[in-house]
C-alpha cells in the first residue's frame, strides 16, 4: 500500500511538473506569436505606406506629363493659326496644297490630344506604352511641322 501511494505520489508530481512547464511554454507561444502578429502588421504598413507614396508619384509624374504634353499641343495649335495667316494671302494653287498639309498636322495634333484626354490609369506597363506611343507620336508631328516649315516658309 505504501508503494502505491509513493507511485501515486510520485505520478501525481510528474503530472504537475508536465502541467507547469507546459503552461510556461504555451504562454511563451503565445506571446511569441504575438510579438510575430505585430511585426506582419507593421510590415503591411509600411508596405500600404510605400504603396501610396508610389500612387502619389504616379500621379504626380502623371500630371507633369499631361502639362507638358498640353502645352506642346497647344504650341502646335499656336504654329497652325500662324501657318494660317502666313498662307491666306499665297497664290489659290499653293494656298490649297499648303491647307491640305495644314489640315493633316490639325487632324494629328487633335488625335494625340484626344488620346492624351481618352488615357486612364490601367498600371505601371500599360503607362509605360501609353507614355512610349505618345511620345512618339508628338515627335513625329513635331518633325512634320518642322519639315513644313523648313520647306515652305
Amino acid at each position: 500500500m505504501k508503494n502505491i501511494i509513493l507511485i501515486m505520489a510520485a505520478i501525481s508530481g510528474f503530472t504537475a511538473g508536465i502541467l507547469l512547464t507546459g503552461c510556461d511554454s504555451s504562454a511563451k507561444k503565445v506571446e511569441n506569436a504575438e510579438i510575430k502578429v505585430q511585426d506582419a502588421k507593421e510590415k503591411v504598413a509600411e508596405a500600404q505606406m510605400n504603396l501610396n507614396n508610389s500612387r502619389q508619384d504616379s500621379i504626380t509624374e502623371y500630371q507633369k506629363f499631361r502639362k507638358e504634353a498640353e502645352e506642346k499641343i497647344f504650341a502646335h495649335d499656336k504654329s497652325i493659326a500662324e501657318f494660317k495667316g502666313r498662307i491666306a494671302s499665297d497664290e489659290r494653287a499653293t494656298r490649297v496644297d499648303y491647307e491640305m498639309k495644314i489640315a493633316q498636322l490639325e487632324k494629328q495634333n487633335r488625335d494625340l490630344k484626344k488620346m492624351l484626354d481618352d488615357y486612364k490609369e490601367e498600371g505601371l506597363e500599360k503607362w509605360d506604352a501609353f507614355k512610349t506611343k505618345f511620345n512618339h507620336n508628338m515627335d513625329d508631328l513635331g518633325k512634320a511641322f518642322k519639315a513644313f516649315t523648313t520647306n515652305n516658309f
